[in-house]
């Protein structure tokens, strides 16, 4: 991993270990960091030790956010024809780790970032700086990641697709109600709780630990091509015709007001669309 990575690995203890994402000023998603996680996730479930992998950010107000529209012709590719894509591979591997991971989710968090948060056992939130979104439909694309498999097995149907369909941002009071995460909680108190979390965690019997991760995920998870199909489904949305034209009603809109299309970015895809 070179200096200049967008994502940071840090062994915290030998049983744990924490993963931040810095691409500021939005900390959008690039194929460096799709590529990079997915090393590092490769690597951990290598690891005889690592029980507790937290997922953290060190931009202000934004998470994991989505991936950067300009990078959409550079996706990592597979290394072999016949392996799943890799960011699918990625949070497959995420759900299916022997480790728990856990995501400490602290400002907007929204399309791929929102996916791996579901991707990862335990979401917890900042009530007053967590926000989130599945918000491809607006702009013309559809969600690759896995948003559209594991967001109604949280929320349920209806609620999945208002927040699929309607690609608005929920914050995190509506989010916990919703189940779309664990539980939120004052930001004040987020990083101590989830502390405490990873340190009772990593204080039990991991073969115990994976063994019940393993017998959830059996009752839970979305199969594995149910994620394959929609990727290759979010690709071909790519070339469609509906994005080019909102694509460049949001550039246009950026280009005005800056930084606040990303802060405001749900507000925005409605009246974006309403105007063509």
């Amino acid at each position: 991993m070179s200096q200049s990575s967008t994502i940071h690995l840090e062994r915290t203890t030998p049983q744990t270990a924490r993963i931040t994402f810095a691409n500021p000023p939005m900390n959008l998603v690039i194929p460096e960091t799709v590529v990079t996680l997915h090393e590092i996730v490769r690597g951990l479930d290598d690891d005889p030790d690592i029980q507790v992998v937290v997922f953290a950010c060190e931009v202000p107000d934004f998470f994991f956010n989505h991936f950067d529209g300009a990078e959409a012709g550079n996706l990592p590719v597979p290394e072999h024809e016949d392996d799943a894509p890799v960011w699918t591979d990625l949070v497959l591997r995420l759900s299916k780790a022997a480790y728990v991971s856990i995501a400490a989710i602290r400002g907007r968090t929204r399309g791929a970032g929102n996916e791996l948060a579901l991707a990862c056992d335990l979401r917890y939130a900042s009530r007053e700086k967590a926000f989130f979104g599945q918000p491809e439909v607006g702009v013309g694309i559809v969600p690759g990641g896995g948003g559209a498999e594991r967001l109604p097995r949280s929320i349920g149907r209806d609620r999945a697709l208002e927040a699929i369909l309607g690609s608005a941002d929920y914050d995190a009071d509506l989010a916990e109600r919703w189940g779309w995460v664990t539980r939120a909680m004052p930001d004040a108190e987020l990083d101590v709780f989830v502390d405490a979390m990873v340190a009772r965690l990593a204080s039990f019997d991991r073969q115990a630990l994976a063994t019940a991760k393993a017998m959830v995920g059996r009752a839970t998870l979305p199969p594995d091509a149910d994620l394959i199909a929609s990727y290759g489904a979010f690709v071909d949305s790519l070339t469609g015709p509906g994005l080019l034209p909102r694509a460049m009603a949001l550039g246009a809109l950026a280009a005005d007001k800056g930084l606040d299309v990303e802060y405001q970015l749900g507000e925005y895809l409605g009246q974006i669309n309403q105007s063509l």
